[in-house]
């Protein structure tokens, strides 16, 4: 294993960076940091002000859940802890992409339960879950109905308006058809793989409870915990808050001033508030609530509410309800007993903006976890690395940039070509006195000539370059496609390829390989050679 600075790879938007990086200038736009030191307070305030009442809905709703679930003294066990006021959460939150995604979910939820592992031994006086928070109201189906593996799209033909979750499975059987005819039945890993997404996916009725078999069977023994909140129990929880989101937008004033503060010291906002921060949810939609004059109305709908009409709405159907990206995280820290969220340096980005909020409301803010991220490296690339003289961290650069560089370290010409752009800028500098001296006129014709003569050694420098590539053309065409194999579509490998890709090979282990060797304390980015 491998560690790359963060700072090298630039993969994260830049306040996360800088929240990485501890950065002065957002130190104001969240509580702790991720040491394990931190959590000794962060556990203390969550203590002081944890309505512990809410562990018994909390409770309630994981039971329900888990009640027919196979292999499940885990859960059961987990469950019965969160009764009590010493255990606590961390927690990781994603969509249902269609078995799993990409690889970057894996990451998430391993982080999660590597930092319960973690905390349980430095603070054994407490008890640690991790959780995974499914995304089960998100509507955006384009985003969740497909996955890359083996050089293959399987995409799902569907589309919805209202909460994803409710999609029905039926017409997941031409995919699942693709992945038999992909995968084979003959290897014993392709085969699990198979009935994997036969057992969840064919055999569950809503894309909900297909994401919750298929998340537990992968994670379940490793003392996971799934979460849907998309429950009237929880929401009920939330009815007041939900009201006074409503009826006084303290979301979208906290929010706004926290992005012009943003603004303020170069930052652009990732998310902006809206108004009312929430859905309605009802049959086939989502949409929208806004307020219009003094009438709360559904967009795109008839739907539409006086003040006293929604509060009771709400009061009488809390599952009618459903929080945007923003009012989400609130919902979740309200009602989870949680320490840290574990989250993608986007999702980091737009928690960032909520501290303040979490004050108004009086809610412990998690401590922010990056996840790790990761490029899985097999043994046979690492030496076609070597071969070509390449460090792995070299594989970040562009592919033009990193050609340009393998053949500048073969013939030096950079130097050369450095060396002639010098001595022309140190020759017009001269010039540039002269002129001055006698007659200021030919400044702007000696500007011009030097600029013209630095063009064209520019020009000439970029045909040495294509010649150069021609005579190592062997070369270029295999860093090319060691480029394409681990960094697909010029993306992180964690963003495009799905872990049945992995899973083939390795099985279970692959995830016990994760485990061992993703380390959530530490903010680099991690090579593993498999």
């Amino acid at each position: 294993m491998k560690n790359i600075d963060l700072n090298f790879t630039k993969h994260l938007p830049k306040i996360t960076l800088d929240y990485l990086n501890n950065g002065a200038s957002i130190k104001n736009f969240f509580n702790r940091s991720n040491s394990i030191e931190n959590y000794f307070d962060q556990i203390d305030e969550k203590k002081n002000n944890y309505d512990n009442s809410y562990r018994k809905p909390l409770c309630d709703v994981l039971k329900s859940s888990y009640h027919n679930v196979k292999e499940n003294s885990f859960q059961i066990n987990a469950i019965k802890r969160i009764a009590n006021e010493n255990t606590f959460t961390i927690t990781t939150g994603h969509q249902l992409n269609l078995f799993t995604g990409p690889l970057y979910f894996f990451y998430k939820i391993i982080d999660t339960i590597n930092i319960c592992k973690k905390l349980a031994s430095k603070y054994p006086q407490y008890n640690f879950i991790p959780v995974y928070w499914m995304a089960s109201e998100d509507h955006d189906y384009k985003e969740i109905k497909f996955f890359n593996s083996n050089n293959t799209l399987f995409d799902w033909n569907i589309s919805t308006k209202g909460a994803v979750g409710n999609l029905e499975t039926q017409s997941l059987a031409k995919v699942f058809d693709e992945l038999v005819n992909c995968f084979g039945t003959e290897n014993i890993n392709s085969k699990n793989l198979i009935d994997l997404f036969n057992t969840s996916y064919i055999k569950n009725k809503k894309l909900s409870d297909a994401t919750f078999n298929l998340v537990h069977n992968l994670f379940g023994k490793h003392g996971l915990l799934i979460i849907n909140p998309d429950n009237s129990k929880l929401k009920k929880i939330l009815s007041k808050e939900i009201i006074d989101e409503i009826i006084n937008e303290n979301c979208f004033k906290n929010v706004s001033i926290t992005n012009k503060n943003l603004k303020k010291i170069g930052f652009n906002p990732q998310v902006n508030p809206r108004q009312i921060n929430l859905f309605y949810l009802k049959k086939n939609e989502r949409s929208r609530i806004y307020k219009e004059n003094s009438i709360y109305k559904v967009f795109e709908t008839n739907i539409s509410f006086t003040k006293s009409q929604i509060i009771d709405e709400v009061n009488n159907y809390p599952e009618r309800f459903s929080p945007n990206v923003l009012f989400r995280p609130f919902f979740q820290e309200k009602i989870l007993p949680n320490l840290g969220y574990v989250g993608g340096g986007s999702e980091i980005a737009y928690w960032l903006q909520l501290n303040s909020f979490f004050d108004e409301k009086n809610i412990t803010f998690p401590i922010l976890i990056v996840r790790n991220s990761v490029l899985l490296m097999s043994k046979k690339n690492i030496k076609k690395c070597e071969k070509l003289d390449l460090n792995v961290s070299d594989l970040f650069k562009k592919t033009d940039n990193l050609i340009k560089y393998h053949i500048s370290k073969k013939t030096d010409y950079s130097k050369d070509f450095t060396k002639l752009k010098k001595v022309i800028s140190l020759n017009f500098i001269k010039l540039y006195k002269v002129a001055h001296k006698t007659d200021k006129s030919f400044m702007g014709a000696l500007k011009a000539q030097e600029a013209k003569q630095l063009k064209g050694l520019m020009h000439l420098e970029k045909r040495f370059i294509k010649a150069q590539k021609i005579k190592h053309k062997d070369e270029v065409e295999r860093i090319k496609a060691l480029k394409d194999v681990l960094f697909p579509n010029n993306s992180l490998q964690e963003r495009e390829i799905n872990f049945s890709e992995f899973y083939k090979d390795y099985g279970e282990d692959f995830i016990n390989i994760l485990k061992s060797n993703l380390k959530p304390f530490v903010n680099k980015f991690i090579i593993i050679s498999l």
